[in-house]
């Protein structure tokens, strides 16, 4: 798996409707969506978000071709909840008959299911970070922890290093890319051999990765004091979070899609 492919917490510019929706909205909508899928418990429910998420790339104009880059990532985890759920889940309808051990239809139900809940999962929350820039996402978290305010709670330095960590997600991708093809110009074979010995080839990869994370940390904290940053006390926003129609009509649909698959759990 090449690390490039890897785009989480990427924000990637744009005009769509999508990109001009409320941070605050795409936010509490987005935990809405994860609730939503797991309140799907058959293959006719879990249609309507599906659908609900390729419409919202559609019209975000987002390339598919990211949906594709997220999916790598969690291969290892689809193929082992894959078998896991072949060979340990029993059911009445004998799908095959290995010998060794027998595969029901229900287990390969589930399975298949299982699949499909996670990319979505996976698709539909990686859509907030490609549309909204890293600006905004600290003014929404900020916005929405609010109330905690009134009990001291430091809410603007939280959604400040959740943003800061999200946003430098890619450039430690990057620099962990970097290292290893300098380390496998050197002769290193990070790729071969049992779990152990690949373990403890990441060590060279490992120690300058965490070297080059503090340095810019370090680059970060100095940058953000010479900018006079002193948190988020008496600090003013250019651009104020308004939410328009747009983010009511989209909220309107996912409540929508909501009352579809609760329909259908009462039905089926």
């Amino acid at each position: 798996m090449n690390l490039k492919d890897i785009t989480i917490g990427q924000y990637f510019p744009g005009d769509s409707v999508i990109h001009r929706m409320d941070g605050r909205f795409k936010l509490v909508l987005s935990f809405l969506f994860i609730i939503l899928l797991f309140l799907a418990d058959n293959f006719i429910a879990l249609t309507a978000p599906c659908v609900f998420v390729i419409m919202a790339y559609a019209v975000s104009e987002v390339s598919f071709v990211f949906i594709i880059k997220n999916i790598k990532p969690i291969l290892p985890i689809l193929i082992f909840t894959s078998i896991l759920n072949l060979f340990f889940i029993e059911g009445n309808t004998v799908l095959l008959d290995l010998g060794f051990a027998v595969i029901y239809f229900e287990a390969a139900y589930t399975c298949v299911f299982v699949i499909v809940r996670i990319i979505a999962l996976i698709t539909g929350m990686s859509l907030v970070t490609y549309t909204t820039s890293p600006i905004m996402l600290t003014d929404a978290i900020e916005s929405l922890l609010s109330p905690l305010k009134r009990v001291k709670f430091p809410v603007h330095e939280l959604a400040m290093m959740m943003t800061i960590a999200l946003r430098f997600i890619p450039t430690l991708i990057e620099e962990t890319d970097r290292i290893m093809s300098a380390q496998k110009a050197r002769g290193a074979n990070l790729d071969v051999g049992g779990l152990t010995k690949r373990a403890k080839a990441l060590i060279p990869v490992l120690i300058p990765l965490f070297i080059s994370a503090f340095k810019r940390a370090s680059e970060l904290a100095v940058a953000m004091e010479c900018r006079c940053y002193r948190g988020g006390e008496g600090r003013t926003k250019m651009k104020q979070l308004k939410s328009g129609r747009i983010d009511y009509f989209v909220s309107l649909l996912l409540f929508f899609v909501f009352g579809l698959v609760i329909l259908n759990n009462i039905v089926f």
